[in-house]
């Protein structure tokens, strides 16, 4: 041992090299109980492959040590060599103290792997032996956890709870609160939550999320202006404290909010939008327009922005604005009937009807169905003097809305006109 202790002195004194020269030499020399600490030691400083050499030959000396097989498995399993691992773990059987244990690891695997009844199976087989193992039921809360199932997490997690609350520094508090949030359970998660009284940021955040979806503003409040105290550079908490102050009639501080996401994450779009609509709310629309063009020019394709710009447009009568808006937005290659419906409305404002024609046509490709578009799109060409294709227009309009007397009469006079 007087070597081994001399490797460890050196790896110790950071003298890795010399460390791992001192171990190799001694290790033809070690017997079985210096080798398994050899290995012991590889694993801890992360030599994986040399502890798996020297695990493999103790196991093939003494097959029915279970200890070392599980070792050998769990090094394994940290070199990706998880077929190996599963054979190695397989061969234990039901009468071996370290059965259980290896249900539990292989369950993991496969887990790992995707086959998630595969690994329920061994999980609740290893219960079967081990009732009220807690490590079962958390490994089973866990599971699933991880496939969604959260009302059938959330039982094995309350199990695990009065014993313990934390396991392999998993909170099983925080836990209960996803799956009863998750769940759409959200004051019970509420409760699990409040117990946590944690200082970690993603807790907080999540507790201000299940607050808000059971209507719990001022707690939701709370938690966030809590996460920015503590991590300032926490991005997504600004959006969501902005929104819920605006729901809660407190402009100014979800205006402020926006600003102040906005300069530590200056390319966060959502943001820039958030503060365009709160300044326009609070009748700052110069600085309105200007941060929800901002948004834009981060997302080009931005649609909910580029709508609202069009909306501030409008209401300053800025229809070139709106062309120029437009015509840059399709140059970058977004594209969307929408956009086409709004440049023929600001070209008819402008008077360039043929300009105007043009885009109610490519908008009609893809709004056929827009009882809205339709009845507009029909006036339009009915002004234009295409009585005509308006008929058809209406017509169509009709077969959407029948119930409109006022159209159904004005389309039977016209087409009266067309036959005299």
């Amino acid at each position: 041992m007087e070597k081994i202790m001399e490797a460890v002195n050196l790896m110790e004194s950071n003298q890795t090299e010399k460390a791992i020269e001192v171990l190799e030499d001694y290790l033809p020399l070690a017997d079985e109980e210096e080798k398994y600490t050899i290995a012991e030691l590889y694993m801890q400083w992360g030599y994986l492959e040399e502890a798996s050499t020297i695990l493999e030959e103790l196991v093939q000396q003494y097959p029915g040590e279970t200890e070392l097989v599980v070792t050998l498995a769990d090094v394994y399993i940290e070199l990706d060599k998880d077929e190996a691992a599963m054979g190695l773990l397989n061969n234990i059987k039901e009468d071996d103290p370290a059965y259980v244990q290896a249900l539990i690891q292989l369950a993991d695997l496969y887990q790992a792997q995707g086959l998630f009844e595969v690994a329920e199976q061994k999980l609740l087989q290893a219960k079967q032996f081990e009732p009220n193992e807690l490590i079962i039921d958390f490994a089973l809360g866990e599971l699933f956890f991880s496939i969604g199932e959260y009302r059938k997490a959330a039982t094995f997690y309350e199990k695990v709870l009065p014993k313990e609350k934390e396991i392999a520094n998993v909170s099983i508090n925080d836990r209960l609160a996803e799956s009863y949030a998750a769940a759409g359970e959200y004051e019970l998660a509420l409760t699990f939550y409040q117990d946590i009284k944690s200082e970690n940021p993603d807790t907080l955040f999540k507790y201000g999320i299940t607050a808000s979806q059971a209507g719990r503003m001022d707690i939701a409040i709370k938690a966030w202006e809590h996460v920015i105290e503590i991590d300032i550079y926490y991005h997504t908490v600004y959006v969501h404290l902005a929104t819920v102050y605006e729901e809660e009639g407190m402009l100014k501080e979800a205006y402020e909010t926006a600003k102040k996401g906005i300069k530590i994450d200056e390319f966060n779009k959502e943001l820039y939008f958030v503060a365009g609509n709160l300044a326009h709310k609070l009748d700052q629309n110069q600085d309105s327009e200007q941060w929800v063009r901002e948004a834009i020019a981060l997302d080009p394709d931005y649609k909910e922005a580029i709508l609202f710009l069009i909306e501030l447009l409008k209401k300053r009568d800025n229809f070139a604005g709106i062309i120029d808006l437009l015509s840059e937005i399709k140059n970058t290659g977004a594209t969307d009937p929408l956009y086409e419906w709004e440049l023929a409305r600001a070209y008819n404002e402008i008077e360039k009807f043929k300009d105007a024609l043009n885009h109610y046509k490519e908008a009609y490709n893809n709004l056929n169905q827009d009882s809205d578009f339709l009845k507009e799109y029909g006036y339009f060409l009915l002004e234009e003097g295409r009585s005509k294709e308006a008929t058809e227009v209406f017509r169509a309009y009709l077969q959407l809305t029948p119930v409109d007397d006022e159209i159904e009469e004005f389309v039977e006079r016209l087409e009266q006109a067309e036959e005299e």
